[in-house]
């Protein structure tokens, strides 16, 4: 097996971008995002995805000599999830962060916070590494959790968050990526 370099992928850049359930869906790594709006700086430790195990597996014995004879598996009711720090104050961020309706005015805005279920947005995560290019679409992302919200002396006012990509009904599927290095082999 032949090893390539040129095929390695680092995480330099990208953007994170919140819209509408109903906005555009992108139609792939050059696709527009009508609808979405960039979140802003993410913290140095980028975006973490981690995708649901395999599920459950419950073998099943036989007396004669606990002989495994079948194994159930049982789907994970898990969902996947992208986790990331935002470092803007901005409206768009302090919306997601708190799963509040921002009223802005114009030398201050504000919120009224109470704990209610979450309504899912769509979003989009984009990587860049030069001319290579992964975007994830999430059609239904619900903010799962939030990290602690620190506001001390010397440190930066961060939002954590973690984004559940819920299965879209009409899609079919939790998320879609694209990614150039995927394209036909020239």
């Amino acid at each position: 097996m032949a090893t390539d370099a040129s095929k390695v992928r680092v995480a330099v850049t990208g953007a994170i971008m919140k819209g509408a359930t109903s906005a555009t869906a992108p139609t792939g790594t050059a696709g527009s995002t009508t609808g979405f709006t960039d979140l802003g700086f993410v913290g140095e430790d980028g975006v973490e995805i981690e995708l649901p195990d395999a599920g459950d597996a419950t073998a099943i014995k036989a007396w004669q000599n606990g002989t495994t004879v079948r194994v159930i598996r049982t789907p994970s009711e898990d969902r996947p999830t992208w986790t990331f720090i935002l470092l803007e104050s901005s409206i768009a961020v302090a919306e997601t962060y708190f799963g509040v309706t921002v009223t802005p005015g114009a030398s201050e805005g504000s919120f009224e916070y109470q704990v209610k279920t979450r309504d899912p947005s769509s979003y989009i995560v984009d990587v860049i590494d030069g001319p290579e290019l992964i975007r994830d679409y999430i059609p239904r992302g619900v903010v799962a959790s939030v990290a602690a919200h620190t506001l001390a002396t010397g440190e930066v006012i961060g939002y954590g968050v973690t984004i559940e990509g819920e299965r879209d009904p009409v899609k079919g599927y939790n998320f879609k990526r694209w990614a150039t290095s995927l394209k036909t082999p020239a």
